[in-house]
């Protein structure tokens, strides 16, 4: 222990990469990896891990995490709590990475699951969404029937004009499935105006993200006969209330209100506010998945297929089956193992 009788922590962080099965894109990217910055807290023999991916269209790179977490090495060992670290990193990927690492050890340490320590019920498996990446209509029709178990479909659309081809395509493919669509910023009012005809009559659910961060005053006024969610406008509670009145749904994503316990504090103030709610993932490992699960115990819609891109993934591992994702303990957040 250290002079004010908290325990000492002994820390590793590094750089991990896993290439994804094939490019996958999105509105002004295309991802061929994801990587991450991993964190392993020890304390007694016991060990708590996280995972952060960043945010990159903030240029929240692994290496700028990596140094923010090396930076507070001295007080993350010295027994750095979580309450401590809401204070001296900002919401981030490094936060993310370093806060689920301490619930992780906090489960460890205490003998109760996260899910226990945060007040919630016995989790239960949750319907995912399985994501299409933004391509050529049939393509994305292809690859929409090869999620054959999927009950739940999240189309990638970006800023050109065959959008309504790649909806229509989708819902011929698959017409059996809940179906959203993520912009991922890339309308205008103009050509939402235009695509969302053809979203009602493909029985879209969802909109995610239609514009872009600053230009949420486009929300106001806008004819909505279909849910909005808000995802890159609402990095963490500081934004919520400006989304008051312009969209329905809040996605929350650790990384990008850095971690689970900024996560949490969303989930009862945008329900406080009148919001649904969904919970999301920038991709990630099954160990990035896990905390995501404990939040999407309180959320309507849930998009948590990150390790379904990537070519390996961790062990244990999240359950894919039968269009539902199922995060045991074992995996994250569960007490220690007595052998």
């Amino acid at each position: 222990m250290n002079s004010n009788g908290q325990t000492r922590l002994r820390m590793q962080a590094s750089i991990d990469r896993r290439p994804t099965v094939g490019p996958f894109h999105i509105t002004g990217y295309t991802f061929t990896a994801f990587e991450s910055v991993v964190v392993t807290l020890e304390a007694d023999g016991l060990i708590g891990q996280g995972e952060g991916l960043g945010v990159y269209y903030k240029e929240d790179t692994p290496e700028k995490m990596l140094a923010q977490i090396e930076a507070l090495r001295g007080r993350i060992e010295a027994g750095l709590t979580r309450e401590q670290l809401q204070r001296i990193l900002p919401a981030c990927g490094a936060r993310n990475a370093l806060d689920c690492a301490l619930w992780d050890l906090e489960a460890k340490r205490s003998g109760k699951p996260v899910w226990m320590l945060a007040g919630q019920d016995k989790p239960k498996a949750l319907m995912t969404t399985y994501t299409v990446g933004a391509d050529q209509p049939q393509v994305m029709a292809e690859r929409a029937r090869a999620f054959a178990s999927a009950r739940a479909i999240k189309l990638k659309l970006t800023d050109d004009d065959i959008n309504a081809q790649r909806v229509l395509a989708v819902r011929a493919a698959r017409p059996d499935v809940w179906l959203m669509v993520d912009a991922n910023q890339g309308f205008t009012r103009e050509s939402f105006a235009r695509l969302l005809p053809t979203l009602v009559e493909a029985r879209v659910d969802v909109v995610e993200q239609p514009f872009p961060i600053g230009k949420e005053a486009w929300l106001d006024g806008l004819e909505r006969p279909i849910r909005i969610a808000a995802d890159e406008s609402v990095q963490d509670r500081s934004d919520l209330q400006k989304m008051v009145g312009r969209v329905d749904i809040i996605n929350i994503k650790l990384d990008k209100c850095g971690g689970l316990t900024e996560a949490l504090s969303i989930v009862t103030d945008a329900r406080k506010l009148g919001f649904e709610l969904m919970v999301g993932n920038m991709s990630g490992s099954s160990l990035a998945m896990a905390p995501a699960f404990v939040v999407g115990q309180c959320c309507g819609v849930v998009d948590l297929d990150g390790p379904t891109f990537l070519t390996t993934d961790r062990s244990p591992a999240a359950s894919y089956e039968d269009g539902y994702i199922w995060c045991a303990d074992e995996l994250w957040g569960g007490p220690a193992v007595v052998a």
